[in-house]
């Protein structure tokens, strides 16, 4: 029996974590000195596209990939992989079809073209379900996030999961009330820096433990055990290789190509051959870094094998995805190990929600309240007080997730995304490929019939299908149904 010993305390963490944060804090000092809204939206278009496609994989990571991944290994094995290929080519298409179009329009929030588009009520319908997607998205991401601090340090001390998912977003907004997208681009290259960092050092320090060298890993029969890449036999499975890698594509259309929070930093770029560059140069990456994450679940689960590590409870059941803190913390593997993973941990959660806060904050402005028609003075205001409104309303979604998840951190995500993007992607794809004009009016009913019926399929038990289990395509099936819907209230 490996005998687990706590290599870091509680008040340890907490100190790194404050030390952290301070580096951050100090980041939004030098980027928000002008404070203005400009910078807060767009960076004032100067922003590096080196330094936004770096940070932008951390926040296309965030704590889903650095935890649930890993954890999603002995389930999956490397099949997530399939998924991951589709980002790839999800990429291309927003490069060279929807960042032209964005730029060519100079727009802030990208859901203004579906008002010059079709009017009014597609613009407002499309900024809802971005807000849905992004308000659910980054709570996921938290929520993960925040069990692990609550397992790991909190529970310590008697804190309840409530105050430190609070503790948790006020530093975010701490951080990110002023200086917005600008301060963000810097801080998400900081964070997506230590997150890779994390993950190279355990992958180390483990087969190091395991008296192991990197090749002695990578060649171990007890990898290819885990390494099972492509689902080819079997049609019916949810993870059949087609599924997955038409499901990632569009799961990237939607997640990056329609989602203010990650176009955003795209736009902060100073033309479109920069953006471009970036979003190339960055789903090159993710690929790369993702496939370094499996790496380590699957070096996790022959790890804990190998020196007899359970696997966490939560709530009395087994939790895959607390396999890396439980071993990064308490099997005694040093400090090398602990204190990279609490900045990558710590790093992960901050890369996607202070990103997350600074597009909700940016949409409710822009595409509720009409910022763009008040005062200097009014919309800075109205910026800072609907900064703090988001902040309140992610902390509510994360406890509430407290109490009704049941499954994979990253499953849910992605398929919660195949509801709630499938209108978006259904909207774009009419206004960009056809030249009709719709009853405005009517597309609010067209979304949430779109969303009702892909709910009804994604339901439907595989027994009914003859064995059929619905996977990933259900966001572009979901993104059909609304294009078919759009064309039965065109104007003829």
């Amino acid at each position: 029996m490996h005998l687990q010993k706590k290599v870091m305390s509680p008040l340890s963490i907490t100190l790194i974590i404050g030390v952290y944060f301070l580096i951050l804090v100090g980041i939004s000092f030098l980027t928000s000195k002008n404070d203005s809204n400009e910078d807060f939206f767009r960076a004032g278009k100067k922003s590096p596209w080196y330094v936004v496609a770096f940070g932008m994989v951390g926040a296309s990571l965030s704590g889903v990939t650095f935890i649930s991944v890993p954890g999603w290994i002995q389930g999956t094995h490397f099949s997530y992989l399939q998924v991951v290929i589709g980002y790839f080519f999800g990429y291309l298409i927003v490069s060279f079809v929807l960042l032209p179009l964005y730029y060519r329009l100079n727009l802030t929030s990208i859901y203004e073209y579906l008002r010059d588009r079709f009017g009014p009520t597609s613009y407002k319908t499309g900024a809802f379900f971005f807000f849905i997607s992004r308000v659910l998205g980054a709570s996921f991401r938290l929520f993960l996030v925040a069990i692990v601090l609550q397992q790991f340090v909190f529970d310590a001390w008697n804190v309840p999961f409530e105050l430190t998912v609070v503790i948790s977003i006020v530093l975010i907004w701490l951080y990110t009330f002023k200086g917005g997208i600008k301060t963000i681009v810097w801080t998400d290259t900081l964070q997506t820096l230590f997150m890779i960092l994390a993950v190279i050092l355990s992958i180390y320090f483990i087969t190091k433990d395991l008296g192991w060298s990197i090749t002695d890993f990578l060649t171990s029969k007890e990898l290819k055990s885990y390494s099972k890449v492509w689902v080819t036999d079997d049609i019916q499975s949810k993870s059949y290789f087609l599924k997955s890698l038409i499901g990632g594509a569009f799961i990237t259309i939607g997640m990056t190509g329609l989602d203010q929070d990650m176009m955003q930093k795209n736009l902060s770029c100073a033309n479109i051959k920069d953006a471009q560059k970036n979003m190339i140069s960055m789903s090159i990456t993710l690929v790369v870094v993702t496939f370094i994450f499996m790496l380590l679940g699957a070096l996790l689960f022959i790890y804990a094998t190998k020196t007899n590590i359970a696997i966490p409870l939560m709530d009395g059941s087994p939790k895959t995805d607390l396999l890396f803190p439980e071993i990064a913390l308490n099997s005694g593997l040093g400090i090398w190990v602990a204190v990279p993973f609490i900045l990558g941990l710590v790093a992960a959660a901050y890369s996607s929600a202070d990103s997350a806060l600074t597009s909700l904050t940016t949409s409710f402005c822009v595409d509720f309240i009409g910022l763009e028609h008040k005062s200097e003075l009014q919309q800075k205001k109205i910026r800072k007080q609907t900064h703090i409104l988001m902040s309140g309303l992610l902390i509510i979604v994360i406890i509430a997730f407290k109490y009704i998840l049941n499954s994979s951190i990253i499953d849910s995500l992605l398929t919660v995304a195949s509801y709630t993007y499938g209108p978006l992607l259904g909207l774009y794809g009419f206004g960009i490929f056809t030249k009709h004009q719709i009853n405005d009016q009517w597309v609010w009913v067209i979304a949430l019939l779109s969303i009702v019926i892909a709910t009804s399929i994604g339901n439907i038990p595989a027994t009914y299908l003859g064995g059929y289990q619905v996977g990933y395509e259900l966001l572009p099936l979901n993104g059909i149904i609304t294009f078919v819907g759009l064309y039965l209230i065109r104007k003829k």
